[in-house]
Protein backbone atom coordinates (compact mmCIF):
# COMPACT_ATOMS: atom_id res chain seq x y z
CA UNK A 1 0.00 0.00 0.00
CA UNK A 2 1.35 3.45 -0.98
CA UNK A 3 1.09 6.61 1.10
CA UNK A 4 -2.14 8.09 2.40
CA UNK A 5 -3.61 10.98 0.39
CA UNK A 6 -6.29 13.27 1.78
CA UNK A 7 -8.94 15.34 -0.02
CA UNK A 8 -9.94 18.95 0.50
CA UNK A 9 -13.30 20.16 -0.84
CA UNK A 10 -13.27 23.60 -2.44
CA UNK A 11 -16.96 24.19 -1.99
CA UNK A 12 -16.94 27.96 -2.28
CA UNK A 13 -14.24 28.03 -4.97
CA UNK A 14 -16.51 25.80 -7.06
CA UNK A 15 -18.96 28.68 -7.21
CA UNK A 16 -16.24 31.29 -7.74
CA UNK A 17 -15.04 29.45 -10.84
CA UNK A 18 -18.57 29.03 -12.19
CA UNK A 19 -20.26 32.40 -11.81
CA UNK A 20 -20.56 35.64 -9.90
CA UNK A 21 -22.20 34.79 -6.59
CA UNK A 22 -21.77 32.42 -3.63
CA UNK A 23 -24.41 30.56 -1.60
CA UNK A 24 -26.19 32.51 1.12
CA UNK A 25 -25.46 31.77 4.77
CA UNK A 26 -28.64 29.69 5.14
CA UNK A 27 -27.55 27.57 2.17
CA UNK A 28 -24.07 27.10 3.61
CA UNK A 29 -25.63 25.94 6.85
CA UNK A 30 -27.72 23.41 4.91
CA UNK A 31 -24.82 21.91 2.98
CA UNK A 32 -22.21 21.71 5.78
CA UNK A 33 -23.59 18.64 7.61
CA UNK A 34 -24.04 16.80 4.30
CA UNK A 35 -20.41 17.48 3.34
CA UNK A 36 -19.38 16.08 6.72
CA UNK A 37 -21.56 13.00 6.15
CA UNK A 38 -19.70 12.27 2.90
CA UNK A 39 -16.87 11.22 5.24
CA UNK A 40 -14.10 11.68 2.66
CA UNK A 41 -12.80 15.21 3.30
CA UNK A 42 -10.13 16.07 5.84
CA UNK A 43 -10.39 19.75 4.89
CA UNK A 44 -12.92 22.21 3.47
CA UNK A 45 -12.25 25.67 2.04
CA UNK A 46 -14.71 27.91 3.85
CA UNK A 47 -13.83 31.53 3.06
CA UNK A 48 -11.28 34.10 1.96
CA UNK A 49 -10.38 35.55 -1.45
CA UNK A 50 -13.39 37.07 -3.17
CA UNK A 51 -15.91 34.95 -1.23
CA UNK A 52 -16.46 37.38 1.63
CA UNK A 53 -16.68 40.39 -0.66
CA UNK A 54 -19.43 38.59 -2.55
CA UNK A 55 -21.45 38.32 0.67
CA UNK A 56 -21.31 42.10 0.96
CA UNK A 57 -22.33 42.54 -2.68
CA UNK A 58 -25.73 41.06 -2.05
CA UNK A 59 -26.19 42.63 1.35
CA UNK A 60 -25.13 39.75 3.61
CA UNK A 61 -22.72 39.95 6.53
CA UNK A 62 -19.64 37.85 5.63
CA UNK A 63 -18.65 37.46 9.27
CA UNK A 64 -21.94 35.73 10.01
CA UNK A 65 -21.44 33.51 6.96
CA UNK A 66 -17.89 32.48 7.94
CA UNK A 67 -18.82 31.65 11.54
CA UNK A 68 -21.90 29.69 10.45
CA UNK A 69 -20.03 27.67 7.82
CA UNK A 70 -16.91 26.87 9.86
CA UNK A 71 -18.71 25.84 13.08
CA UNK A 72 -19.95 22.38 11.94
CA UNK A 73 -16.54 21.48 10.48
CA UNK A 74 -14.76 22.62 13.64
CA UNK A 75 -17.05 20.37 15.70
CA UNK A 76 -16.49 17.40 13.35
CA UNK A 77 -12.69 17.78 13.42
CA UNK A 78 -12.44 18.75 9.73
CA UNK A 79 -9.83 21.46 9.13
CA UNK A 80 -11.06 24.68 7.54
CA UNK A 81 -8.94 26.83 5.27
CA UNK A 82 -9.18 30.21 3.58
CA UNK A 83 -7.64 31.91 0.55
CA UNK A 84 -5.41 34.87 1.36
CA UNK A 85 -3.89 37.25 -1.22
CA UNK A 86 -0.93 38.30 0.92
CA UNK A 87 -0.33 42.02 0.39
CA UNK A 88 -3.88 42.33 -0.98
CA UNK A 89 -5.56 40.47 1.90
CA UNK A 90 -9.08 39.63 0.74
CA UNK A 91 -9.33 42.29 -1.95
CA UNK A 92 -7.84 43.25 -5.31
CA UNK A 93 -5.43 45.98 -4.16
CA UNK A 94 -2.90 46.36 -1.30
CA UNK A 95 -3.88 46.38 2.37
CA UNK A 96 -2.10 48.28 5.18
CA UNK A 97 -0.09 46.03 7.51
CA UNK A 98 -2.25 46.75 10.58
CA UNK A 99 -5.34 45.57 8.70
CA UNK A 100 -3.48 42.48 7.43
CA UNK A 101 -2.38 41.65 10.99
CA UNK A 102 -5.93 42.01 12.34
CA UNK A 103 -7.27 39.64 9.67
CA UNK A 104 -5.64 36.55 11.16
CA UNK A 105 -6.87 37.23 14.67
CA UNK A 106 -10.40 37.70 13.34
CA UNK A 107 -10.37 34.62 11.10
CA UNK A 108 -8.90 32.39 13.81
CA UNK A 109 -11.63 33.57 16.20
CA UNK A 110 -14.24 32.81 13.52
CA UNK A 111 -13.09 29.18 13.31
CA UNK A 112 -10.68 29.17 10.35
CA UNK A 113 -7.64 26.92 10.90
CA UNK A 114 -5.38 27.39 7.86
CA UNK A 115 -4.62 30.37 5.63
CA UNK A 116 -3.35 29.79 2.08
CA UNK A 117 -1.15 32.81 1.42
CA UNK A 118 -0.20 33.69 -2.14
CA UNK A 119 1.19 36.62 -4.07
CA UNK A 120 0.07 36.94 -7.66
CA UNK A 121 3.64 37.84 -8.64
CA UNK A 122 5.26 35.13 -6.49
CA UNK A 123 7.10 37.93 -4.66
CA UNK A 124 7.95 36.35 -1.31
CA UNK A 125 8.17 39.82 0.28
CA UNK A 126 4.38 39.95 0.02
CA UNK A 127 3.91 36.50 1.58
CA UNK A 128 6.45 36.31 4.41
CA UNK A 129 4.87 39.04 6.63
CA UNK A 130 1.54 37.21 6.42
CA UNK A 131 3.24 33.99 7.55
CA UNK A 132 4.31 35.76 10.72
CA UNK A 133 0.94 37.50 11.19
CA UNK A 134 -0.85 34.15 10.81
CA UNK A 135 1.32 32.56 13.49
CA UNK A 136 0.65 35.50 15.80
CA UNK A 137 -3.07 35.10 15.18
CA UNK A 138 -3.05 31.36 15.96
CA UNK A 139 -3.49 30.11 12.38
CA UNK A 140 -1.47 27.61 10.33
CA UNK A 141 0.34 29.50 7.52
CA UNK A 142 0.36 27.69 4.18
CA UNK A 143 2.67 29.30 1.62
CA UNK A 144 1.38 29.10 -1.97
CA UNK A 145 3.31 28.93 -5.24
CA UNK A 146 1.33 30.38 -8.16
CA UNK A 147 1.97 27.84 -10.91
CA UNK A 148 2.26 28.89 -14.53
CA UNK A 149 4.26 27.82 -17.58
CA UNK A 150 6.92 30.09 -19.05
CA UNK A 151 10.68 30.15 -19.68
CA UNK A 152 11.07 31.79 -16.26
CA UNK A 153 8.78 29.57 -14.17
CA UNK A 154 10.95 26.47 -14.00
CA UNK A 155 11.00 23.59 -11.51
CA UNK A 156 14.07 25.14 -9.87
CA UNK A 157 12.28 28.51 -9.62
CA UNK A 158 9.41 26.98 -7.64
CA UNK A 159 11.54 24.70 -5.43
CA UNK A 160 13.65 27.73 -4.49
CA UNK A 161 10.54 29.79 -3.73
CA UNK A 162 9.16 27.01 -1.50
CA UNK A 163 12.49 26.91 0.35
CA UNK A 164 12.24 30.64 1.09
CA UNK A 165 8.70 30.29 2.43
CA UNK A 166 9.52 27.27 4.60
CA UNK A 167 12.58 29.04 6.03
CA UNK A 168 10.29 31.98 6.84
CA UNK A 169 7.96 29.73 8.85
CA UNK A 170 5.43 28.32 6.38
CA UNK A 171 4.17 25.06 7.85
CA UNK A 172 2.65 23.82 4.59
CA UNK A 173 3.17 24.46 0.87
CA UNK A 174 0.44 24.62 -1.80
CA UNK A 175 1.02 24.39 -5.53
CA UNK A 176 -1.70 26.78 -6.65
CA UNK A 177 -2.24 25.85 -10.31
CA UNK A 178 -4.96 28.46 -10.76
CA UNK A 179 -5.29 28.08 -14.53
CA UNK A 180 -4.48 24.36 -14.59
CA UNK A 181 -1.70 24.95 -17.15
CA UNK A 182 1.11 23.54 -15.02
CA UNK A 183 2.50 20.59 -16.97
CA UNK A 184 2.00 17.30 -15.09
CA UNK A 185 5.68 16.30 -15.23
CA UNK A 186 6.73 19.68 -13.81
CA UNK A 187 4.12 19.45 -11.04
CA UNK A 188 5.57 16.11 -9.98
CA UNK A 189 9.16 17.40 -10.09
CA UNK A 190 8.33 20.49 -7.99
CA UNK A 191 6.75 18.31 -5.29
CA UNK A 192 9.65 15.87 -5.48
CA UNK A 193 12.13 18.73 -5.01
CA UNK A 194 10.25 20.10 -1.98
CA UNK A 195 9.86 16.68 -0.36
CA UNK A 196 13.55 15.84 -0.90
CA UNK A 197 14.53 18.81 1.25
CA UNK A 198 11.57 18.73 3.63
CA UNK A 199 10.01 15.23 3.77
CA UNK A 200 7.69 16.16 6.65
CA UNK A 201 6.25 19.36 5.16
CA UNK A 202 2.60 19.06 4.11
CA UNK A 203 2.24 19.64 0.36
CA UNK A 204 -1.12 20.39 -1.30
CA UNK A 205 -1.90 20.46 -5.02
CA UNK A 206 -4.68 22.74 -6.27
CA UNK A 207 -5.37 22.49 -10.01
CA UNK A 208 -8.25 23.81 -12.10
CA UNK A 209 -9.53 21.54 -14.84
CA UNK A 210 -10.02 24.13 -17.63
CA UNK A 211 -7.27 23.14 -20.12
CA UNK A 212 -7.47 19.42 -19.27
CA UNK A 213 -4.18 18.67 -17.48
CA UNK A 214 -5.62 18.36 -13.96
CA UNK A 215 -6.15 14.59 -13.66
CA UNK A 216 -2.69 13.83 -15.04
CA UNK A 217 -1.23 16.52 -12.76
CA UNK A 218 -2.89 14.95 -9.72
CA UNK A 219 -1.47 11.55 -10.64
CA UNK A 220 2.00 13.07 -11.03
CA UNK A 221 1.56 14.86 -7.69
CA UNK A 222 0.60 11.58 -6.00
CA UNK A 223 3.58 9.74 -7.48
CA UNK A 224 5.93 12.34 -6.01
CA UNK A 225 4.60 12.53 -2.46
CA UNK A 226 1.70 14.97 -2.35
CA UNK A 227 -0.30 14.88 0.90
CA UNK A 228 -3.56 16.61 -0.03
CA UNK A 229 -5.45 17.16 -3.29
CA UNK A 230 -8.06 19.88 -3.76
CA UNK A 231 -11.21 18.53 -5.42
CA UNK A 232 -14.77 19.50 -6.32
CA UNK A 233 -18.08 17.67 -6.67
CA UNK A 234 -21.04 17.68 -9.05
CA UNK A 235 -22.89 19.60 -10.34
CA UNK A 236 -20.03 22.14 -10.37
CA UNK A 237 -16.98 19.95 -10.93
CA UNK A 238 -14.96 19.93 -14.18
CA UNK A 239 -15.34 22.77 -16.73
CA UNK A 240 -13.34 25.70 -15.37
CA UNK A 241 -13.59 24.32 -11.84
CA UNK A 242 -11.74 21.28 -10.41
CA UNK A 243 -11.81 17.51 -10.94
CA UNK A 244 -14.55 15.58 -9.15
CA UNK A 245 -13.62 13.69 -5.98
CA UNK A 246 -15.16 10.46 -7.33
CA UNK A 247 -12.80 10.33 -10.34
CA UNK A 248 -9.68 11.22 -8.36
CA UNK A 249 -10.51 8.79 -5.56
CA UNK A 250 -11.06 5.93 -8.02
CA UNK A 251 -7.84 6.71 -9.91
CA UNK A 252 -5.69 6.77 -6.76
CA UNK A 253 -7.33 3.74 -5.20
CA UNK A 254 -6.61 1.74 -8.34
CA UNK A 255 -2.96 2.84 -8.16
CA UNK A 256 -2.64 1.54 -4.60
CA UNK A 257 -2.83 4.77 -2.62
CA UNK A 258 -4.63 4.85 0.71
CA UNK A 259 -7.65 7.11 0.12
CA UNK A 260 -10.93 7.51 2.04
CA UNK A 261 -14.15 5.90 0.89
CA UNK A 262 -17.00 8.17 -0.22
CA UNK A 263 -20.45 7.93 1.34
CA UNK A 264 -22.30 8.03 -1.99
CA UNK A 265 -25.71 8.55 -0.40
CA UNK A 266 -24.43 11.75 1.19
CA UNK A 267 -22.65 12.71 -2.05
CA UNK A 268 -25.93 12.50 -3.95
CA UNK A 269 -27.69 14.52 -1.27
CA UNK A 270 -24.98 17.21 -1.44
CA UNK A 271 -25.25 17.16 -5.22
CA UNK A 272 -29.02 17.66 -5.06
CA UNK A 273 -28.72 20.46 -2.51
CA UNK A 274 -26.11 22.25 -4.61
CA UNK A 275 -28.39 21.96 -7.64
CA UNK A 276 -31.23 23.45 -5.59
CA UNK A 277 -29.03 26.47 -4.83
CA UNK A 278 -28.38 26.83 -8.56
CA UNK A 279 -32.11 26.62 -9.26
CA UNK A 280 -32.89 29.11 -6.49
CA UNK A 281 -30.87 32.06 -7.82
CA UNK A 282 -27.19 31.27 -8.24
CA UNK A 283 -27.67 29.67 -11.64
CA UNK A 284 -28.78 32.99 -13.13
CA UNK A 285 -25.19 34.20 -12.68
CA UNK A 286 -23.36 31.13 -14.01
CA UNK A 287 -21.95 31.46 -17.53
CA UNK A 288 -22.60 28.22 -19.46
CA UNK A 289 -19.15 28.54 -21.00
CA UNK A 290 -17.58 27.92 -17.60
CA UNK A 291 -18.97 24.39 -17.61
CA UNK A 292 -16.81 23.50 -20.62
CA UNK A 293 -13.13 22.59 -20.70
CA UNK A 294 -11.04 24.05 -23.52
CA UNK A 295 -7.48 23.40 -24.63
CA UNK A 296 -7.36 26.99 -25.92
CA UNK A 297 -6.41 27.96 -22.36
CA UNK A 298 -3.10 26.12 -22.73
CA UNK A 299 -1.68 29.05 -24.71
CA UNK A 300 -3.06 32.10 -22.89
CA UNK A 301 -3.06 30.58 -19.39
CA UNK A 302 -6.07 32.53 -18.09
CA UNK A 303 -7.47 31.09 -14.84
CA UNK A 304 -10.86 29.45 -14.47
CA UNK A 305 -11.81 31.71 -11.57
CA UNK A 306 -12.02 34.83 -13.75
CA UNK A 307 -13.90 33.38 -16.73
CA UNK A 308 -17.26 34.71 -15.57
CA UNK A 309 -16.06 38.31 -15.30
CA UNK A 310 -14.06 38.01 -18.52
CA UNK A 311 -17.09 36.90 -20.54
CA UNK A 312 -19.13 39.76 -19.07
CA UNK A 313 -16.42 42.26 -20.07
CA UNK A 314 -16.23 40.83 -23.57
CA UNK A 315 -19.99 41.05 -24.06
CA UNK A 316 -19.90 44.66 -22.91
CA UNK A 317 -17.10 45.54 -25.33
CA UNK A 318 -18.33 43.51 -28.33
CA UNK A 319 -20.60 46.23 -29.69
CA UNK A 320 -18.03 48.99 -29.15
CA UNK A 321 -15.36 47.02 -31.04
CA UNK A 322 -17.71 46.30 -33.95
CA UNK A 323 -18.76 49.94 -34.12
CA UNK A 324 -15.13 50.96 -34.46
CA UNK A 325 -14.55 48.32 -37.14
CA UNK A 326 -17.65 49.36 -39.13
CA UNK A 327 -16.60 52.99 -39.10
CA UNK A 328 -13.33 52.00 -40.75
CA UNK A 329 -14.96 49.67 -43.28
CA UNK A 330 -13.45 46.65 -41.55
CA UNK A 331 -15.11 43.29 -41.10
CA UNK A 332 -17.02 42.90 -37.85
CA UNK A 333 -15.99 40.19 -35.40
CA UNK A 334 -18.33 37.53 -34.00
CA UNK A 335 -18.34 36.99 -30.25
CA UNK A 336 -16.64 33.57 -30.39
CA UNK A 337 -13.95 35.02 -32.63
CA UNK A 338 -13.51 37.88 -30.17
CA UNK A 339 -12.87 35.35 -27.38
CA UNK A 340 -10.09 33.78 -29.45
CA UNK A 341 -8.75 37.24 -30.28
CA UNK A 342 -8.56 38.04 -26.55
CA UNK A 343 -6.80 34.76 -25.79
CA UNK A 344 -4.26 35.52 -28.54
CA UNK A 345 -3.75 39.07 -27.31
CA UNK A 346 -3.13 37.89 -23.74
CA UNK A 347 -0.60 35.37 -25.04
CA UNK A 348 1.14 38.13 -27.03
CA UNK A 349 1.41 40.78 -24.31
CA UNK A 350 2.06 38.50 -21.33
CA UNK A 351 5.85 38.27 -21.96
CA UNK A 352 5.95 42.01 -22.69
CA UNK A 353 4.51 42.67 -19.23
CA UNK A 354 7.14 40.59 -17.43
CA UNK A 355 5.34 37.21 -17.18
CA UNK A 356 3.14 37.98 -14.15
CA UNK A 357 1.43 34.69 -13.13
CA UNK A 358 -2.15 34.98 -14.35
CA UNK A 359 -3.89 34.84 -11.01
CA UNK A 360 -6.04 37.41 -9.17
CA UNK A 361 -5.57 40.30 -9.45
CA UNK A 362 -2.83 40.23 -12.11
CA UNK A 363 -4.81 38.02 -14.49
CA UNK A 364 -7.49 40.72 -14.50
CA UNK A 365 -4.90 43.44 -15.17
CA UNK A 366 -3.38 41.59 -18.13
CA UNK A 367 -6.85 40.77 -19.46
CA UNK A 368 -7.92 44.42 -19.11
CA UNK A 369 -4.89 45.65 -21.03
CA UNK A 370 -5.47 43.02 -23.74
CA UNK A 371 -9.13 43.97 -24.06
CA UNK A 372 -8.39 47.69 -24.38
CA UNK A 373 -5.67 46.83 -26.92
CA UNK A 374 -8.25 45.06 -29.08
CA UNK A 375 -10.47 48.14 -28.97
CA UNK A 376 -7.51 50.40 -29.74
CA UNK A 377 -6.48 48.29 -32.74
CA UNK A 378 -10.06 48.37 -34.03
CA UNK A 379 -9.80 52.18 -33.90
CA UNK A 380 -6.39 52.17 -35.66
CA UNK A 381 -4.70 53.25 -32.45
CA UNK A 382 -1.51 51.67 -31.06
CA UNK A 383 -1.45 48.92 -28.46
CA UNK A 384 -1.29 50.07 -24.82
CA UNK A 385 -3.16 53.31 -25.59
CA UNK A 386 -5.25 52.78 -22.44
CA UNK A 387 -3.79 51.26 -19.26
CA UNK A 388 -5.71 51.59 -15.99
CA UNK A 389 -4.22 52.62 -12.65
CA UNK A 390 -4.02 49.13 -11.14
CA UNK A 391 -2.27 47.76 -14.21
CA UNK A 392 0.26 50.59 -14.08
CA UNK A 393 0.94 49.79 -10.42
CA UNK A 394 1.77 46.22 -11.47
CA UNK A 395 4.02 47.41 -14.29
CA UNK A 396 5.82 49.96 -12.11
CA UNK A 397 6.55 47.45 -9.35
CA UNK A 398 4.31 49.03 -6.72
CA UNK A 399 2.64 45.70 -5.91
CA UNK A 400 5.75 43.52 -6.15
CA UNK A 401 8.59 42.55 -8.44
CA UNK A 402 7.61 41.14 -11.83
CA UNK A 403 9.16 37.71 -12.51
CA UNK A 404 10.59 38.77 -15.89
CA UNK A 405 11.81 41.93 -17.63
CA UNK A 406 9.44 44.40 -19.23
CA UNK A 407 9.56 44.91 -22.99
CA UNK A 408 11.45 48.09 -23.99
CA UNK A 409 8.28 49.68 -25.43
CA UNK A 410 6.52 49.34 -22.05
CA UNK A 411 9.43 51.02 -20.28
CA UNK A 412 9.42 53.83 -22.85
CA UNK A 413 5.66 54.25 -22.45
CA UNK A 414 6.07 54.64 -18.68
CA UNK A 415 8.75 57.29 -19.20
CA UNK A 416 6.56 59.10 -21.74
CA UNK A 417 3.81 59.27 -19.11
CA UNK A 418 6.30 60.57 -16.48
CA UNK A 419 5.77 57.47 -14.33
CA UNK A 420 8.44 56.23 -11.94
CA UNK A 421 9.40 52.62 -11.26
CA UNK A 422 9.32 51.47 -7.63
CA UNK A 423 11.89 49.07 -6.22
CA UNK A 424 11.15 49.26 -2.50
CA UNK A 425 9.13 46.95 -0.26
CA UNK A 426 5.53 47.03 -1.61
CA UNK A 427 4.04 47.18 1.90
CA UNK A 428 5.98 50.37 2.69
CA UNK A 429 3.89 52.25 0.12
CA UNK A 430 0.70 51.51 2.08
CA UNK A 431 0.99 52.82 5.67
CA UNK A 432 -1.18 51.70 8.61
CA UNK A 433 -4.74 52.97 8.34
CA UNK A 434 -6.85 51.13 10.90
CA UNK A 435 -7.37 54.10 13.22
CA UNK A 436 -9.28 55.95 10.52
CA UNK A 437 -11.87 53.18 10.47
CA UNK A 438 -12.03 52.99 14.28
CA UNK A 439 -12.80 56.73 14.40
CA UNK A 440 -15.48 56.58 11.73
CA UNK A 441 -17.21 53.58 13.31
CA UNK A 442 -17.39 55.48 16.59
CA UNK A 443 -18.79 58.55 14.82
CA UNK A 444 -21.41 56.42 13.02
CA UNK A 445 -22.33 54.47 16.13
CA UNK A 446 -21.30 51.21 14.45
CA UNK A 447 -20.19 48.32 16.64
CA UNK A 448 -16.74 46.83 16.04
CA UNK A 449 -18.29 43.40 16.53
CA UNK A 450 -17.01 40.27 18.30
CA UNK A 451 -13.21 40.06 18.01
CA UNK A 452 -13.33 43.35 16.03
CA UNK A 453 -14.65 41.47 13.01
CA UNK A 454 -16.88 44.34 11.81
CA UNK A 455 -13.96 46.77 12.09
CA UNK A 456 -11.87 44.38 10.01
CA UNK A 457 -14.57 44.03 7.36
CA UNK A 458 -14.98 47.81 7.06
CA UNK A 459 -11.22 48.33 6.74
CA UNK A 460 -10.82 45.49 4.22
CA UNK A 461 -13.82 46.30 1.98
CA UNK A 462 -14.56 49.95 2.69
CA UNK A 463 -16.83 50.78 -0.23
CA UNK A 464 -18.74 47.47 -0.20
CA UNK A 465 -19.21 47.63 3.57
CA UNK A 466 -20.74 51.10 3.34
CA UNK A 467 -23.20 49.82 0.71
CA UNK A 468 -23.99 46.84 2.95
CA UNK A 469 -24.69 49.09 5.95
CA UNK A 470 -26.84 51.51 3.95
CA UNK A 471 -28.88 48.76 2.28
CA UNK A 472 -27.75 49.87 -1.19
CA UNK A 473 -26.02 46.54 -1.81
CA UNK A 474 -29.15 44.51 -1.08
CA UNK A 475 -31.31 46.76 -3.23
CA UNK A 476 -28.84 46.61 -6.12
CA UNK A 477 -28.58 42.83 -5.92
CA UNK A 478 -32.36 42.35 -5.86
CA UNK A 479 -32.68 44.52 -8.94
CA UNK A 480 -29.85 42.64 -10.66
CA UNK A 481 -31.50 39.32 -9.85
CA UNK A 482 -34.82 40.44 -11.30
CA UNK A 483 -33.15 41.52 -14.53
CA UNK A 484 -31.29 38.20 -14.73
CA UNK A 485 -34.51 36.26 -14.18
CA UNK A 486 -36.31 38.30 -16.79
CA UNK A 487 -33.58 37.63 -19.35
CA UNK A 488 -33.80 33.92 -18.57
CA UNK A 489 -37.59 33.96 -18.96
CA UNK A 490 -38.13 33.04 -15.32
CA UNK A 491 -41.21 34.25 -13.42
CA UNK A 492 -40.65 37.41 -11.39
CA UNK A 493 -42.36 37.40 -8.02
CA UNK A 494 -41.52 40.97 -7.00
CA UNK A 495 -41.24 43.74 -9.55
CA UNK A 496 -39.10 46.79 -8.82
CA UNK A 497 -38.32 49.71 -11.13
CA UNK A 498 -35.30 49.23 -13.34
CA UNK A 499 -33.04 52.18 -14.13
CA UNK A 500 -33.56 53.14 -17.75
CA UNK A 501 -30.45 53.89 -19.80
CA UNK A 502 -30.99 56.20 -22.79
CA UNK A 503 -30.66 54.47 -26.16
CA UNK A 504 -27.36 55.13 -27.91
CA UNK A 505 -27.81 55.63 -31.64
CA UNK A 506 -24.15 55.57 -32.60
CA UNK A 507 -24.98 54.71 -36.20
CA UNK A 508 -26.92 57.94 -36.60
CA UNK A 509 -24.09 59.93 -35.02
CA UNK A 510 -21.51 58.30 -37.24
CA UNK A 511 -23.54 59.22 -40.32
CA UNK A 512 -23.82 62.79 -39.10
CA UNK A 513 -20.19 63.00 -37.90
CA UNK A 514 -18.17 60.52 -39.98
CA UNK A 515 -14.89 61.69 -38.43
CA UNK A 516 -16.24 61.44 -34.88
CA UNK A 517 -15.17 59.02 -32.17
CA UNK A 518 -16.87 57.46 -29.16
CA UNK A 519 -15.14 57.71 -25.78
CA UNK A 520 -15.47 54.51 -23.75
CA UNK A 521 -15.30 53.83 -20.03
CA UNK A 522 -11.93 52.15 -19.33
CA UNK A 523 -13.21 50.57 -16.09
CA UNK A 524 -16.46 49.77 -14.35
CA UNK A 525 -17.67 52.33 -11.83
CA UNK A 526 -19.52 55.57 -11.12
CA UNK A 527 -19.21 58.50 -13.54
CA UNK A 528 -17.94 61.79 -12.12
CA UNK A 529 -18.18 64.68 -14.57
CA UNK A 530 -17.64 67.28 -11.85
CA UNK A 531 -16.88 66.92 -8.17
CA UNK A 532 -20.22 68.24 -6.92
CA UNK A 533 -21.61 64.74 -6.47
CA UNK A 534 -24.96 66.01 -5.21
CA UNK A 535 -25.90 67.32 -8.64
CA UNK A 536 -26.91 64.15 -10.49
CA UNK A 537 -27.75 66.02 -13.70
CA UNK A 538 -24.22 67.15 -14.42
CA UNK A 539 -22.63 66.22 -17.73
CA UNK A 540 -20.34 68.19 -20.07
CA UNK A 541 -22.10 70.66 -22.33
CA UNK A 542 -22.60 69.66 -25.92
CA UNK A 543 -20.30 71.90 -27.95
CA UNK A 544 -17.58 71.83 -25.29
CA UNK A 545 -14.08 71.40 -26.75
CA UNK A 546 -11.75 68.66 -25.59
CA UNK A 547 -8.06 68.14 -26.30
CA UNK A 548 -6.14 64.91 -26.76
CA UNK A 549 -4.66 63.71 -23.48
CA UNK A 550 -6.90 65.91 -21.31
CA UNK A 551 -9.28 64.45 -18.73
CA UNK A 552 -12.83 64.28 -20.03
CA UNK A 553 -14.26 62.96 -16.77
CA UNK A 554 -13.50 60.47 -13.98
CA UNK A 555 -14.81 57.09 -12.89
CA UNK A 556 -15.04 56.08 -9.25
CA UNK A 557 -13.76 52.50 -9.49
CA UNK A 558 -13.56 50.13 -6.51
CA UNK A 559 -9.90 51.09 -5.96
CA UNK A 560 -10.26 54.87 -6.38
CA UNK A 561 -10.60 57.54 -9.06
CA UNK A 562 -9.71 56.59 -12.65
CA UNK A 563 -9.39 59.50 -15.13
CA UNK A 564 -10.97 59.14 -18.58
CA UNK A 565 -8.79 60.90 -21.12
CA UNK A 566 -9.73 61.99 -24.60
CA UNK A 567 -7.72 60.26 -27.28
CA UNK A 568 -8.16 63.09 -29.77
CA UNK A 569 -9.04 66.77 -30.24
CA UNK A 570 -12.64 67.68 -30.94
CA UNK A 571 -16.00 68.88 -29.72
CA UNK A 572 -18.49 66.96 -27.59
CA UNK A 573 -21.63 66.36 -29.66
CA UNK A 574 -23.43 63.88 -27.35
CA UNK A 575 -23.17 62.36 -23.86
CA UNK A 576 -24.70 59.13 -22.61
CA UNK A 577 -24.09 59.09 -18.86
CA UNK A 578 -25.04 61.58 -16.18
CA UNK A 579 -23.29 62.38 -12.94
CA UNK A 580 -23.31 59.35 -10.61
CA UNK A 581 -24.43 56.80 -13.22
CA UNK A 582 -22.96 53.32 -12.87
CA UNK A 583 -21.28 52.31 -16.13
CA UNK A 584 -19.69 49.09 -17.36
CA UNK A 585 -16.23 48.79 -18.85
CA UNK A 586 -16.42 49.69 -22.54
CA UNK A 587 -19.69 51.60 -22.22
CA UNK A 588 -19.90 54.76 -24.37
CA UNK A 589 -19.67 57.93 -22.26
CA UNK A 590 -19.61 60.60 -24.95
CA UNK A 591 -19.19 61.19 -28.68
CA UNK A 592 -16.57 63.67 -29.88
CA UNK A 593 -16.31 65.08 -33.40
Amino acid sequence: MKQEIHFSLLYRDMWQSSGKYQPRVDQLEQIAPVIIAMNCFSRVETNGGAFEQVNLLYGENPNTAVRAFTAPFNKAGIKTHMLDRGLNGLRMFPVPSDVRRLMYKVKHAQGVDITRIFCGLNDTRNIIPSIQYAKEGGMTPQGALCITHSPIHTVEYYVSMAEQLINAGAEEICLKDMAGIGRPYDIGQIIKGIKKRHPDIVVVYHGHSGPGFSVASMMAAAENGVDILDVAMEPLSWGMVHPDVITIQAMLKNAGYLVPDINMEAYMEARALTQSFIDDFLGFFIDPGNKVMTSLLVGCGLPGGMMGSMMADLKGMHNAINMALRQRDKKEVKFNSLVIQLFNEVEKIWPMLGYPPLVTPFSQYVKNIALMNILALAKDEPRFSTIDKDSWNMILGKTGKLPGPLAPEIIELAKANNLEFYEGDPQAAFPDDLERFVTEMQENGWEEGPDQEELFEFAMHERQYRDYKSGAARSRFEQELEIAKEKAGAPIIIKRPVIEVPAIDLEELREKYPEGEAIHAPVKGQVIWQYDLEDKSMAPFEGEEVKKGNNLCYIQAYYGIEPVKSGFNGTIVATYAKQGDEVQKGQVLAFVN
